[in-house]
């Protein structure tokens, strides 16, 4: 019996990647799509929703840190 091969569209650019050693970034087709996504999280593009306004770290300042 053939193991199931497994497919799966890059998030980038919606190219068919297949999910197995042959592709060392997926889910993303190529190295390039991988830093398309990176970067638009490091641009804050993308982010992971939450509830409210404020976060935790809001309040935070580098002399409190220091001390």
């Amino acid at each position: 019996m053939d193991p199931e091969i497994i497919e799966v569209n890059c998030p980038t650019c919606n190219k068919t990647v297949v999910w197995g050693e042959e592709s060392p970034y997926r889910p993303f087709c190529s190295k390039r799509c991988q830093l398309i996504d990176l970067g638009e999280w490091a641009d804050e593009e993308k982010r992971i929703p939450s509830k409210g306004d404020v976060n935790d770290l809001d309040d935070w300042s580098e002399e409190e840190i220091s001390h």
